[in-house]
């Protein structure tokens, strides 16, 4: 039996809480710093599914005034990431292995990312997992889609 996953089980206790999933997003850039350039909150995480989201601000934009290429990818790294996080069991590790993305449309708006896995895969040998996310802006129109290749493996 694989022992609970830390981040899931933080997000559980936190997310219900007054200003939990702002503490919870803190926590997450913390630990992986980049991400805090974002300023990414998370709305919603369980095994198969993230949801975070991103405001439009001057650090994000690009010299149009619209969201930066590099901001969206960060935010569909951190939702991917998170998502292979909650749903990978511990016996086994994940590592992205490379991102193909697509510029839709300007990011125009602040932004909410979508990871999602649906079915959930069944873990055993070391595969190559692609995790589709999704960047919508406030008129829920698609602005941007990233194929994220996670190597997921057993732990030694």
């Amino acid at each position: 039996m694989s022992k609970p996953n830390l981040a899931l089980s933080l997000w559980k206790k936190l997310s219900k809480k007054p200003g939990g999933k702002w503490f919870f997003s803190l926590l997450i850039s913390r630990r992986a710093p980049y991400f805090s350039s974002i300023r990414a909150t998370f709305e919603e995480l369980r095994p198969g599914y993230c949801e975070v989201t991103a405001p439009k601000r001057r650090a994000v934009t690009n010299h149009i005034g619209t969201f930066h290429a590099i901001a969206m990818c960060n935010m569909a790294e951190l939702a991917g990431g998170m998502m292979t996080e909650v749903s990978v069991p511990s016996t086994h590790r994940w590592i992205p292995k490379g991102m193909t993305v697509e510029y839709l449309k300007k990011g125009e708006t602040s932004l909410r990312a979508i990871a999602e896995l649906d079915p959930m895969p069944t873990f055993g040998a070391a595969t190559e997992l692609p995790v589709t996310v999704n960047v919508y802006d406030t008129q829920k129109q698609l602005v941007f889609r990233a194929v994220i290749n996670m190597w997921i493996s057993p732990k030694k």
